[in-house]
């Protein structure tokens, strides 16, 4: 209730802001749950009922226990990716370095540096996302920031060079998606399908959210080379979904339905469950608008309780990281509803929060981002962090 009231102030109060993760804003599941509807054809994103997968729902209330401190010291850690034998790959958005850490044993060691990163405001080496075909391509993929746009490139890996030495020349593989100081998106991610979807944001430029034509403001999905996905809404692109504002999470739950998390601007981040084709509404709404031919978000959240980055699914729940809210959100979910009110974790224990990362069965890897140059820098920080959740 007391979110529910201080979000009504903020909405009387709040003039047009052009921030990125840092505006001021709050959080509640909608009065009226949404159940969207399709568009398009069939794609993993499962079917539109709010049933449950067969299932007992997630307990009402959770629980985060931080079992151990993996890593210390990492630069503006954006994008984390875990090999197939455990170990895990972090991006660093402002070095445009990638590291890898030994999944035991914290232990870093560098792969290499990304060529073509251009950091600046909100851009740089962002996602990361391993192929799926690891064992045989090595191949390891990267959306980034460039002097004329943002892109995702494939890169070899070769674990047997020199530390540091271990990247191929980046082989891009979408071009064009708009750059911007603010609201550049970044996260990649590969779905049940096999197919990459990636978040983008809208550099501010509100309009692009709504343009099909832009990659702006969207999901994309595209196969492992880049190309438009049979059973995309339009055959010849790779939009998925629109009239999104700055995307920064993507995960799927068991029956393979994708969700999004995405920051508003003054009033409402919002937790979307994504549909092929489907509007998100921005920039005509901003969380719960109940205006025809929009979807609404299954929840949302003062931007100063969240401004969410990365999200992941376990134990039934949606984790949504938190930057300016310095939290980590667990909505605990029965099919495409709620099951009770998102529920807060680690409240400014750890500063902001960038990454989460499912790390199978009940554990989490959660990445810290104060070295971003809009946190407070504490001695360790920045560091990946093994949670148990549930």
């Amino acid at each position: 209730m007391t979110a529910v009231l201080a979000a009504a102030v903020l909405l009387l109060a709040a003039g047009c802001s052009g921030a990125g993760e840092e505006a001021p804003g709050g959080g509640k599941t909608p009065a009226s749950a949404p159940t969207p509807t399709g568009g398009g054809t069939a794609s993993p994103s499962g079917d539109a009922s709010g049933a449950g997968d067969g299932k007992e729902p997630p307990p009402a209330k959770g629980s985060v226990k931080v079992v151990s401190t993996l890593t210390e010291d990492l630069k503006s850690p954006w994008g984390l990716a875990p090999l197939p034998d455990g170990d895990l790959l972090v991006s660093s958005r402002d070095e445009g370095t990638i590291t890898r850490i030994d999944g035991e044993s914290g232990k870093k060691s560098a792969v290499g540096s990304v060529a073509g990163v251009a950091p600046a405001g909100e851009g740089g080496l962002m996602g990361l996302a391993v192929s799926p075909a690891f064992a045989t391509d090595r191949m390891v993929y990267a959306y980034f920031t460039t002097e004329s746009d943002n892109r995702i490139a494939r890169m070899m890996y070769d674990e047997r060079k020199p530390a540091g030495q271990q990247l191929g020349a980046p082989d891009t593989i979408l071009r064009g998606i708009p750059k911007g100081t603010i609201h550049n998106g970044g996260r990649i991610a590969f779905g049940p399908d096999k197919m990459l979807y990636a978040g983008t944001g809208e550099t501010g430029d509100e309009e692009l959210a709504q343009d099909k034509k832009s990659l702006g403001g969207k999901i994309l999905r595209m196969t492992p080379d880049g190309e438009p996905v049979h059973g995309n809404p339009e055959a010849d692109s790779v939009v998925y979904s629109y009239g999104h504002r700055n995307v920064q999470g993507l995960a799927w739950d068991s029956e393979k339905r994708l969700w999004a998390a995405e920051f508003g601007q003054n009033t409402w981040d919002e937790l979307n469950l994504i549909r092929p084709g489907r509007n998100y509404g921005w920039p005509e709404v901003e969380g719960e608008g109940n205006k025809e031919g929009f979807v609404d978000p299954v929840a949302v959240w003062t931007t100063a309780e969240a401004s969410p980055s990365g999200i992941a699914y376990a134990e039934g729940s949606i984790w949504m990281a938190g930057l300016r809210g310095e939290r980590l959100w667990r909505i605990p979910l029965d099919g495409t509803k709620t099951v009770a009110e998102p529920a807060s974790f680690l409240d400014e224990k750890y500063g902001r929060l960038r990454t989460v990362v499912a790390a199978g069965g009940d554990k989490l890897w959660l990445v810290t981002s104060e070295t971003d140059t809009r946190g407070t820098p504490e001695s360790g920080d920045d560091k990946v962090l093994k949670l148990e959740v549930k």
